[in-house]
């Protein structure tokens, strides 16, 4: 049986995992990205960053999945589009148990299980493998479109929905928008997309290099449903979750308003810090801001 992951501190009202709160958990993921990162020399630190509470509030709260049972057939399914983004995967998939997290210290090694971008045929929890930015969508289409028709919703059971998170830059491309067509057109309410709307992207301001805006108006005029929430606030993602799964008769989009790098100052909305590892001494002044922010 899939382990029950929310539960609301009764003095709070906070969503919490095992006692734990969320935003707790969130914090711990941004120390291992960081830490993974800055190891290997290698990866994607401001697009992994600017998603840490999304992937947070989908793996703990969101997604009804089974670390023992990664291949469970009934589970949710989430595709990381943003694959390069694949360092914030990988440890929020560590965090919620699908594999040791000493194994994050392997990340971007020869013959390691953990590579740059996510593979589906060596790590537990990936669904597909990404990187090549543009496609996630459509393999969300696919994957929604197969479960509706063999795990419907219904007598008593929650169907099969499908989650795909994307970078805004990644909006740029026009595979997107056949797989926003698609989807609307086959009235996929199991599938809910996600755009990490940090708005930088590798060779700098998203405005600059291709603008997307206005992003809402044009998924909207696509006919999906479309919820706008700030993206490190892990209580409106979740509400925001929580009414996609209600919405029927169209698939929902939810604009995530992030921060690239969000957490570091000296990384927060730089594109020099895309794909730039942190060296020991700047590893060593982003975990104590880090842990500095979430003590206060």
């Amino acid at each position: 049986m899939r382990e029950k992951c929310l539960a609301p501190d009764s003095a709070t009202g906070q969503a919490t995992y095992r006692g734990e709160p969320l935003p707790a958990i969130a914090q711990r993921i941004r120390e291992r990205i960081l830490t993974t990162i800055s190891n290997a020399r290698v990866g994607h630190p401001g697009g992994s960053m600017s998603a840490v509470e999304i992937l947070t509030s989908l793996y703990f709260h969101v997604l009804r999945v089974d670390p023992e049972r990664p291949d469970w057939p009934e589970r949710d399914r989430f595709v990381l589009s943003k694959g390069h983004a694949s360092s914030a995967l990988y440890a929020t998939l560590a965090e919620r148990g699908f594999f040791p997290p000493e194994l994050l210290s392997t990340f971007g090694k020869i013959n390691s299980r953990l590579q740059v971008h996510p593979d589906m045929h060596k790590v537990p929890g990936v669904e597909i493998s990404t990187g090549a930015l543009g496609q996630g969508l459509s393999v969300g289409v696919g994957m929604a479109l197969a479960a509706r028709a063999d795990y419907p919703e219904g007598r008593g059971r929650p169907g099969v929905r499908i989650y795909v998170l994307l970078g805004d830059g990644e909006c740029q491309e026009g595979q997107v928008w056949e797989a926003v067509m698609a989807a609307a057109h086959y009235k996929l309410d199991n599938l809910t997309a996600i755009v990490d709307y940090n708005q930088v992207q590798l060779s700098g301001p998203v405005a600059e290099v291709m603008e997307v805006a206005p992003l809402a108006d044009k998924w909207r005029s696509f006919g999906w449903a479309v919820e706008e929430v700030p993206g490190h606030d892990i209580e409106a993602l979740i509400a925001g979750f929580d009414k996609a799964r209600g919405i029927k008769g169209r698939p929902t989009v939810i604009i995530a308003r992030t921060v690239k790098g969000k957490g570091v100052s000296f990384m927060e909305g730089k594109s020099a810090w895309h794909g730039k590892p942190p060296d020991e001494q700047e590893l060593k002044l982003a975990l104590e801001e880090v842990r500095r922010s979430w003590k206060q």
